[in-house]
């Protein structure tokens, strides 16, 4: 009778994994079948997110996700987010997937999955243009602005360990670290290499400047967990889209005519 039971509970058991894993696996028959698919991008956090002149938005993960949309065949709807709530919105189903300069670190795989690298994004220290500062021994003493939960914040947060005299200023979106920065509450800023030509457009009088690059990370789309068949869809869709030049192209329109790194492109 034990025997029996111990069967019987462990058929009933394999049966509801197995349904449980195939609602997860079938999430791209879901995203065809309601006929859009809702990507989360970061809006304030320009190139990759902004919104443009005629209050279109604009920038290299827009652009990649329309790329995205239109190969599976079904209409895009953003939902902006923000740094500190990519992973957030994914785990509570807002989002059916994260295209917000989101950079695959062994943190984040823990609680959610991410596709190939489709783009990357690089961790830039600025400081004023007369301070001398090649690397984290040289922050010492310094406020630095960085938005909270990003990998800048996590790079610089690690690179300043021991530092003596090192305050980080966490802010809760790129837009307002940026400010701070420009207007002087902190002299230095981390963040994408791109945020500089926009503080200056901003504020022509902000006394900031490249100092060094902290780190380079590669970025994915990110996903829930026990995606198979929609994780390898998008995987399909990064290797065309690199091979092709699509994604290179993007890119390059929005980071001053830089090309994604060689070994991406192969």
């Amino acid at each position: 009778m034990n025997i029996m039971k111990t069967l019987s509970g462990t058929v009933l058991c394999t049966a509801a994994l197995a349904c449980a894993l195939g609602a997860q696996a079938n999430e791209l028959q879901d995203i065809q079948k309601k006929g859009e698919i809702r990507i989360g991008v970061d809006i304030s956090a320009p190139p990759y997110g902004m919104v443009d002149k005629d209050a279109k938005q604009t920038g290299f993960d827009i652009e990649s996700a329309h790329l995205l949309a239109k190969d599976l065949g079904v209409k895009l709807v953003v939902v902006p987010v923000t740094g500190p709530t990519r992973v957030q919105f994914l785990l509570t189903n807002k989002v059916d997937a994260i295209m917000a300069s989101f950079s695959i670190t062994n943190e984040r795989k823990k609680v959610i999955d991410f596709s190939n690298p489709y783009g990357v994004v690089p961790v830039v220290v600025f400081g004023p243009k007369a301070d001398k500062i090649a690397g984290p021994k040289d922050l010492a003493g310094k406020s630095i602005a960085v938005t909270r939960g990003t990998t800048s914040d996590m790079t610089i947060t690690d690179s300043t360990k021991g530092v003596s005299g090192v305050r980080i200023v966490r802010y809760e979106d790129d837009s307002t670290s940026n400010t701070a920065a420009s207007t002087g509450q902190q002299k230095v800023l981390v963040g994408a290499p791109s945020v500089l030509p926009e503080i200056q457009k901003a504020n022509p009088k902000a006394d900031l400047a490249y100092k060094y690059t902290a780190t380079e990370f590669p970025m994915g789309v990110g996903i829930r967990q026990n995606q198979p068949e929609f994780k390898a869809r998008i995987n399909q869709w990064v290797a065309t889209n690199l091979k092709n030049g699509d994604l290179n192209a993007i890119y390059k329109k929005y980071f001053f005519g830089q090309s994604l790194p060689e070994a991406m492109l192969k």
